[in-house]
């Protein structure tokens, strides 16, 4: 592509930005499936990207080959200057379609569980990160009888405990109903300015526009457009 992700999406003056993520021609084969092919591309600090896309475009492996949990086939992938996902790993935080988290226990058992899995003082603390997404600590409703909105908080909670600078959200609006959905829209605009970089997947356009700094849509495995939200 002839522009950088952060010259689209906001004009003048970009070019000083930090590069967070680079993907050198990257491609993903899963057999003789080519889920993604040849992309490169560079995601700058401080913005929010949203990938748009039909099923199978392969907008969920660009995010788990960000996150480092698949290796490239073909291709370089480097993090935060000259770093690999592996190890960048304690610099982003990546939420999935599942929401890891034991259905029996609260929200804060769930997160203090997790809390215990970093070493001591890397991690916030459990009432912290679910103050954080709009959650009550001393809630002591089960995760099982959450609403799917409060689930996905709860969960967004659980990756936001390693304070990442580089968030990757796979369908953070799945299944929600729409008031929930705005929630966490508003929640997510909230937490990207500090600095940090946000990446989501949606089929739900609509939600993630105002908060997007940059559309990518993607199609056969390519990033086949680049834009503004505009």
């Amino acid at each position: 592509m002839s522009e950088t992700a952060s010259e689209t999406a906001t004009g003048q003056g970009q070019r000083s930005r930090e590069t967070v993520a680079r993907l050198v021609d990257v491609s993903r084969l899963f057999g003789t499936f080519a889920a993604l092919r040849h992309i490169d591309y560079e995601f700058q600090a401080g913005l929010c990207y949203v990938l748009l896309g039909e099923n199978g475009a392969g907008k969920s492996t660009l995010l788990r080959v960000l996150a480092g949990l698949l290796p490239p086939s073909h291709g370089r992938v480097r993090m935060f200057g000259d770093l690999s996902p592996a190890e960048a790993c304690g610099r982003i935080g990546y939420m999935s379609h599942a929401p890891m988290l034991y259905d029996e226990l609260t929200g804060v058992e769930n997160l203090e569980y997790f809390a215990a899995l970093y070493p001591r003082g890397l991690a916030l603390a459990a009432d912290e990160a679910l103050r954080q997404v709009g959650l009550d600590a001393k809630l002591t409703r089960r995760v099982g009888q959450y609403s799917q909105g409060m689930r996905q908080r709860a969960s967004l909670a659980r990756v936001l405990m390693a304070q990442p600078e580089l968030l990757l959200l796979d369908e953070p609006f799945s299944n929600m109903d729409v008031e929930s959905a705005r929630q966490m829209v508003r929640l997510l605009d909230g937490l990207r300015r500090p600095g940090r970089t946000v990446v989501l997947t949606t089929h739900q356009r609509e939600l993630a526009l105002p908060i997007a700094d940059c559309v990518l849509t993607m199609r056969g495995g390519e990033i086949v457009n680049e834009g503004s939200a505009a």
